[in-house]
């Protein structure tokens, strides 16, 4: 940039709960728009006020905006009815927002005052997933198994998912399949596409990055403290769903992939990564470092270790996961939508005809 030319300073706001992939492509469309990308996250009182409460607690949310490699700045607790003075605090020139609507239950819209000052901008939405659909494939899990002694969610079967269905329709049901269509033009937008340099230490992680939340994230902030560059592998969806079992993942491949893509702590990802880790691939992948978290392997019986080969190369690592988030998984936040399903279901009863009814009038708009 040359020294006359002026910094043009973004601003987003958004709940960004369960923050997936879509919220990362916001992020990305809104930074092209300028050089510095501040984002504003709702607190859990205000989003509570203005459209139900969130499955995520702010600190969870605040964390997983901070990892996005395309935000520069958070502020915490923005208000959910952006403010212009706030706006203007930090400098910045636009407000920017998914050409899709929002909402406040008791004002209306949110960006009133920001577009009455000429200062709206939108970038297109992001088809194919929202924290709506996520949520409706949790609360497509619902059922008596909730009563069972052991862990309800590690129990239930395929055969009583599909009973679960029963009795809702036939579009509530198309919410427990992900509607992404992945493209390679996306997967090229969320990657770096950068090589590791000679002599940078290439340190390898695997995992399911499912639901990608602040547990990965910040296993990952530490696993780039132990290299340069930082390698994912990402397990397919039968090898996720043999390691958890049930209905999981809820995210497949690729939208695990791009959530993963998405993270400033992350060099390039491997798709479909192999479970065991093997000699060729430390070589090809030229591995310095094989490193996991403390969470429980489930390894099939009589099955090797799948991480044999680096532990004995001399290069296999266990790192303790960070002690803020270290209670965070998939099963977890599950846990936390069945909790209050008649809460999520009323609420995604009333976003999904929202999102439906805005669908319908753009195809209108487009004929």
């Amino acid at each position: 940039m040359s020294e006359n030319k002026k910094s043009i300073r973004l601003w987003v706001d958004g709940v960004f709960d369960l923050c997936h992939w879509a919220h990362m492509n916001l992020f990305r469309q809104a930074r092209q728009l300028g050089d510095y990308l501040v984002v504003g996250v709702h607190s859990c009182e205000d989003i509570k006020k203005h459209k139900g409460p969130p499955v995520l607690n702010y600190e969870e949310r605040y964390e997983a905006v901070r990892g996005c490699k395309w935000v520069d700045e958070v502020v915490e607790g923005a208000p959910y009815i952006t403010d212009p003075e706030l706006v203007k605090k930090y400098n910045c020139d636009y407000v920017v927002h998914g050409s899709d609507a929002t909402f406040s239950i008791t004002e209306g819209d949110p960006y009133k005052k920001i577009k009455e000052l000429g200062l709206y901008r939108t970038v297109p939405r992001t088809n194919g997933v929202s924290t709506t659909e996520i949520i409706g494939r949790f609360l497509l899990m619902d059922l008596k198994h909730l009563n069972r002694e052991k862990n309800p969610i590690e129990n239930v079967g395929i055969k009583e998912i599909g009973k679960m269905t029963q009795g809702s329709t036939e579009k509530e049901q198309t919410t427990l399949v992900s509607h992404y269509l992945p493209t390679t033009r996306r997967i090229v937008q969320f990657s770096d596409g950068k090589e590791p340099k000679g002599e940078e230490k290439v340190v390898y992680v695997d995992g399911v990055f499912d639901l990608f939340h602040a547990g990965h994230i910040s296993f990952l902030k530490k696993a780039k403290e132990h290299g340069d560059y930082v390698l994912v592998g990402i397990h397919d969806d039968i090898v996720a769903n043999k390691q958890r079992g049930t209905n999981f993942p809820i995210m497949n491949l690729h939208e695990r992939v791009l959530c993963v893509l998405g993270c400033r702590y992350v060099d390039e990802v491997i798709i479909g990564a192999p479970f065991n880790v093997t000699k060729k691939m430390i070589e090809d992948m030229n591995i310095s470092k094989v490193l996991h978290g403390t969470t429980e392997l489930r390894i099939p019986k009589d099955a090797p270790n799948p991480y044999k080969v680096p532990k004995d190369l001399g290069i296999y690592e266990e790192i303790e996961s960070v002690e803020k988030f270290n209670y965070m998984s998939e099963r977890q936040i599950c846990m936390r939508v069945l909790e209050n399903r008649l809460i999520f279901d009323k609420r995604n009863k009333f976003r999904s005809d929202r999102e439906e009814n805005e669908t319908e009038n753009e195809k209108n708009e487009n004929n």
